[in-house]
């Protein structure tokens, strides 16, 4: 089964689960080329599906449509065995349940073709509770994109216990032949990797602001004017081989790492009270400065692809 897998080239993509990631997902694999077959219970989930790919598409058409990319190529139906049934991959977003996701793949593999890949967007289970029901449990595989995943690249990709290393290997080509940037996890954690570095530096953010070493939008400030614009074009180790000098990261190492490693050893855990949790709600009022959730995202959205655009320019010459 594993050679079958590895050979076998996708076409139709299904989508199980179109709320907000399923639908972004949605309009990825339409600007991709992919005949997509959507399904969801929900009431209206077609006409909101179809309304999140238009509201996508204008963002897609500016990182650039494959030749035959069409809206006209999605489908959609209620009957998500009809949905799987024709999939050469499968990308679920139903909701963050474990029960459910569980459930959902049970159902998935006893309808998909042989040869077809399950993909999960699970952002904090692993896959060896998702697989667990499945009767083919080597072709199920986590593919957690960052919302929304039509305009951010990174996608982890990580497998369960009985997920076949080939089914890993054809999921991280197929991500990153529509433009992804995929990143392998060798170990399942919860929350996987984006969301626990997320989580690590707002521990400290959260920290600071409850101690009142600075506002909510003064942390925000320190972040993205600092650390947060090199981060966006390199990461921190190789950030670090720069602050090293002509020595690179050799001489970080001799030179600066025992300082940060006391450093990291005084961080604390804030204690996330609903005073601390009021403070943080007040201080978003004040920087979103009426500005409504959605006029934020794409103004966000517009920049990143601005960024992204800089990126591609500058070639090789950044990693």
């Amino acid at each position: 089964m594993e050679s079958d897998l590895v050979n076998t080239q996708i076409r139709n993509v299904a989508i199980v689960g179109t709320g907000l990631i399923g639908a972004s997902w949605a309009a990825q694999y339409l600007a991709s080329g992919f005949d997509v077959i959507a399904t969801d219970p929900a009431p209206n989930a077609e006409a909101e599906l179809r309304m999140r790919v238009d509201e996508a598409w204008e963002l897609l058409t500016v990182i650039g449509l494959a030749g035959d990319a069409s809206r006209d190529r999605l489908t959609f139906t209620a009957d998500m065995k009809e949905a799987v049934s024709k999939a050469d991959f499968v990308q679920e977003s139903v909701p963050e349940r474990p029960l459910l996701k569980a459930k959902v793949f049970a159902q998935m593999d006893d309808v998909a073709p042989p040869d077809s890949i399950l993909a999960s967007s699970a952002s904090g289970i692993t896959m060896d509770s998702i697989q667990s029901g499945c009767k083919h449990p080597e072709r199920c595989v986590i593919g957690h994109p960052f919302n929304p995943p039509h305009v951010i690249p990174l996608v982890e990709v990580v497998g369960g216990a009985k997920t076949s290393e080939a089914v890993i290997e054809r999921t991280m080509t197929f991500y990153a032949s529509i433009g992804k940037k995929p990143i392998r996890l060798r170990k399942p954690l919860p929350g996987h990797v984006g969301n626990r570095l997320q989580a690590a530096l707002y521990r400290e953010v959260l920290y600071l602001i409850q101690e009142g070493v600075l506002s909510v939008e003064d942390a925000d400030i320190a972040v993205c004017y600092g650390p947060g614009l090199r981060w966006g074009v390199m990461g921190p180790s190789l950030q670090w081989h720069l602050a090293g000098g002509s020595g690179g990261m050799h001489h970080f190492v001799k030179n600066f790492m025992d300082g940060f490693v006391g450093l990291m050893k005084k961080l604390e855990m804030p204690d996330v009270t609903p005073a601390l949790m009021q403070t943080i709600i007040d201080g978003v009022l004040k920087e979103a400065n009426g500005q409504s959730v959605e006029q934020l995202a794409q103004a966000e959205n517009k920049l990143v692809l601005e960024l992204l655009a800089l990126r591609a320019k500058a070639g090789r010459t950044l990693p």
